[in-house]
């Protein structure tokens, strides 16, 4: 039987809703809901461990900038440095210069493993401004880290990016604005993980939340799902195609420092008990 008889058609319209002559696409409307979520998260997490709420105030500020920051810096020097070390502007800027001038392009290209470290330095900041108690923060933060990724994938997959490997398993999708090969919707995989971690993230939260302050959550979010990203980088297609001679590719390669600090802060390493919130 034709593998592609099997396989889900993938074409949807770019643009989830049109306001008069705006149109507000999928993707930008998968990062505000990623947002929204973890801004609720943490908001309820906050209220539940009587964190003044003007403490709270501040963090969705530190958290978009530092996110967007480190995302864009990430793909930029990571995957296409050469380019973009001699087209300075158009990392900072969404622009792009072409044979007609510069067009607006908006960010494209936004890395995941740079968002992580661009975030990680904003609270850096935001605990130093607050004298939060940082690991309680990366804690808070990190519990609702994963329904933030499981949106920003969905918008991955609804921009019909980051597509998988030809395949011929039943569950296979046809990008039609890609090629016509059936394929792994490795956006999707990435997408279910993130939703259990966070389903088990809350569950472990609610059971033991006297680890919140420890960095135990943190070392949690790190893990999972950077070894999700891991291992599902195998299903999916390379980036660039300098890739194609490596080993393992570069979003593996970024995984591996991620995990092995996930590891050290749920086993309780020594500068986590040092930084950690004094009971």
């Amino acid at each position: 039987m034709n593998a592609q008889l099997l396989s889900i058609l993938w074409n949807p319209d770019l643009f989830a809703f049109h306001i008069g002559g705006f149109g507000v696409r999928w993707y930008s409307l998968c990062w505000c809901l990623a947002l929204l979520a973890a801004y609720l998260i943490v908001q309820r997490l906050y209220r539940q461990q009587e964190i003044d709420d003007k403490l709270f105030d501040p963090l969705f500020f530190y958290c978009f900038i530092g996110i967007l920051a480190g995302a864009r810096l990430g793909h930029c020097l990571f995957y296409e440095p050469g380019y973009f070390l001699s087209h300075p502007l158009e990392m900072i800027l969404p622009i792009r210069q072409t044979a007609q001038g510069w067009v607006f392009t908006g960010y494209a290209g936004l890395a995941s493993h740079g968002g992580t470290l661009g975030l990680m330095f904003a609270l850096w900041l935001y605990v130093r401004k607050t004298k939060l108690n940082l690991m309680r923060v990366l804690d808070n933060i990190a519990i609702a880290t994963p329904a933030s990724a499981m949106f920003i994938r969905l918008g991955n997959l609804m921009n019909s990016e980051i597509i998988g490997k030809p395949s011929d398993v039943p569950w296979a999708f046809v990008f039609e604005r890609v090629d016509m090969l059936p394929r792994h919707p490795g956006q999707l995989y990435e997408a279910i993980c993130y939703f259990a971690f966070l389903i088990v993230g809350y569950v472990l939260y609610r059971k033991y939340p006297q680890k919140v302050g420890t960095g135990f959550y943190f070392g949690f979010c790190l893990t999972t799902i950077f070894t999700a990203r891991f291992f599902i980088e195998y299903t999916k297609e390379i980036q660039e195609s300098w890739e194609a001679a490596m080993p393992i590719n570069m979003g593996q390669i970024l995984s591996i420092p991620f995990i092995l600090l996930g590891i050290y802060c749920m086993a309780g390493g020594k500068l986590c008990r040092k930084l950690a919130e004094k009971k």
